[in-house]
């Protein structure tokens, strides 16, 4: 199986190519493309590879395409590798919603891949890590409404977050004016900033109205009352997440419990707490402080790597499974 992944030199990308090792996936061939050519410019198995230019003839000859940057490049290039039959796992939002594309986390609706699937957007990494918090209530008692507020990390806009977040750390540690924000609405250093993404009409950001969306698809409840409010905090990789829910069924916190510890994907903390810095570069999801209002109403934390079970991991874990159902060959 050749595997290419566009956009391999980002925060993302990098990732990407990580977990592939990591997870020992039968690849023969790993092609890393970016915007520009460089030389010896990622590591993979030992070796040093040359990242070479996206284009539609570069892309021939691969079996599975990773998309690890911006709209732009998968809006371009996956069409036509789509015509060829060649699987496309898109980590932007451009496929997310489009009718008849699945969005998969493999956990919560793996059941839903289905032969002719080709592409396979990763979905928005907070309703990521939200859903698969939720999918063990949804089971064990149903869901009838789901409010959250998000404290979202700096890689959620990239490695520029990353290295405007690092930047404004520097400048008041040593006392300096700080640099202006650019990639967030406000520096985000001892800071909070409960804006990601533009707002509507209605005063809901982009980022809010994507985890609104996208998780009622995963979760298969098209009705299922969704309120977020998503807010970036001085955190590096993890996003951490608090959830009220109201079930459909009346349940004790024991047997949610129960189900939380019995499910793939998680690690439910009974006792104690659990913080972003303890998940940075891991796979699951942690759900911590489960309390019970009523028989129907429930609270929770739960936190998560961003690039990696958010973005990276859940990708290569789609892969994965188009080879456990043969939907791909190694």
């Amino acid at each position: 199986m050749n595997v290419a992944v566009v956009g391999a030199t980002g925060a993302v990308g990098e990732t990407i190519v990580q977990v592939l090792e990591e997870r020992n996936v039968p690849i023969a061939q790993l092609g890393p493309f970016a915007s520009r050519d460089r030389s010896a410019a990622v590591r993979f198995r030992g070796d040093r590879l040359d990242v070479r230019t996206a284009s539609d003839e570069a892309l021939r000859g691969f079996d599975v395409v990773f998309f690890a940057g911006g709209e732009d490049a998968s809006e371009k290039y996956a069409p036509g590798l789509l015509e060829r039959g060649i699987i496309v796992i898109d980590n932007s939002a451009s496929f997310r919603m489009q009718r008849g594309v699945p969005l998969i986390v493999p956990e919560v609706n793996g059941d839903a891949v289905l032969p002719e699937h080709r592409l396979f957007p990763v979905a928005n990494c907070t309703a990521i890590i939200l859903c698969t918090a939720l999918r063990p209530i949804r089971d064990a008692a149903g869901l009838a409404s789901v409010r959250v507020a998000t404290y979202q990390a700096a890689s959620g806009a990239g490695r520029a977050g990353l290295d405007e977040l690092a930047a404004d750390e520097r400048a008041l540690v040593a006392g300096e004016p700080e640099p202006a924000a650019s990639i967030f609405p406000r520096p985000l250093a001892r800071n909070v900033v409960p804006q990601i993404g533009s707002f509507d009409a209605d005063g809901w950001s982009g980022e809010e109205s994507k985890v609104r969306d996208e998780s009622k698809k995963m979760l298969g409840l098209p009705e299922l009352q969704v309120s977020v409010t998503a807010v970036r905090v001085p955190v590096r990789t993890a996003h951490s997440e608090a959830v009220f829910v109201e079930t459909q069924c009346e349940i004790g916190r024991a047997e949610l419990a129960a189900a939380f510890e019995a499910s793939p994907g998680i690690v439910f903390h009974r006792d104690g707490i659990v913080t972003p810095r303890d998940v940075e570069g891991t796979d699951n999801v942690h759900v911590a402080r489960l309390r019970m209002e009523s028989p129907r109403t429930f609270a929770l934390w739960c936190v998560g790597d961003q690039l990696r079970k958010g973005a990276a991991t859940n990708a290569v874990q789609i892969l994965e499974l188009l080879l456990e159902k043969g939907y791909v060959a190694a």
